[in-house]
């Protein structure tokens, strides 16, 4: 059903009902905002008229900048709740193989990460979870270990290859990656994305790095097999 037209506002109504309601302005401040009031000046622009549109256009900037805050806020909110509960799924763990699963399957399931990599390196590969030699991770992916942060952006071709599989690598547009370091295990956690603007270098990693970190000091507890020290 279409909704009924309404009749035009009578201009001469509106003025008499502010003449009656002289406070009619209190506590709705924005209105006043909103308002186009001009003001005689001939043909140039009044400097009045100048000022209301610059601080039209600045509260309108703020909106939007508070608007783009307000969503950054409730997107950090879900994933903190992500990362919260895959904490503690991972705290439950009894074994390497249940925490490689769980990891990979929550980032995959719950973050919606299409790509992900875990990888952990020594001389002795454990029964679970993908392990390589500790100097060929190092002569692979060296460079992206080295600022001892977690980085974000377009990797190289061989960098994808050894991070997701080569069967992977083509399909994957941007990553971030993230070290595992702690009293004698290393290994790196790399998510990625189709889309090459997702990664982005500026994009914030707190929560990729601080899963790293967990997984760091909570696999050698679980890890079967000795890791041979990053020399």
């Amino acid at each position: 059903m279409s909704e009924p037209l309404q009749e035009p506002v009578d201009a001469t109504a509106v003025a008499e009902f502010l003449r009656r309601n002289p406070r009619f302005f209190q506590g709705r401040e924005e209105l006043l905002a909103e308002m186009q009031v001009p003001h005689p000046s001939g043909a140039a622009v009044s400097l009045v008229e100048r000022q209301l549109g610059l601080l039209r256009e600045r509260n309108h900037e703020l909106r939007e900048r508070l608007g783009q805050l307000m969503d950054v806020a409730r997107d950090n909110d879900r994933l903190f709740e992500k990362t919260r509960r895959l904490v503690l799924d991972l705290l439950d763990a009894t074994n390497l193989e249940e925490a490689v699963g769980l990891v990979e399957d929550g980032l995959r399931h719950e973050f919606q990460i299409p790509f992900v990599g875990l990888i952990l390196f020594g001389e002795n590969a454990s029964p679970a979870g993908r392990w390589v030699d500790t100097e060929d991770a190092l002569q692979t992916i060296g460079g992206l270990l080295a600022c001892g942060k977690p980085m974000c952006g377009v990797l190289r071709s061989h960098e994808l290859g050894f991070l997701f599989g080569e069967e992977r690598r083509p399909q994957i547009g941007s990553a971030a990656v993230a070290a595992l370091d702690h009293q004698g295990l290393h290994g790196v956690l790399a998510v990625g994305s189709p889309d090459p603007q997702h990664y982005k270098s500026s994009l914030g990693t707190l929560f990729l790095g601080y899963i790293a970190d967990v997984l760091a000091r909570l696999l050698p507890r679980l890890a079967n097999s000795p890791l041979r020290p990053v020399r």
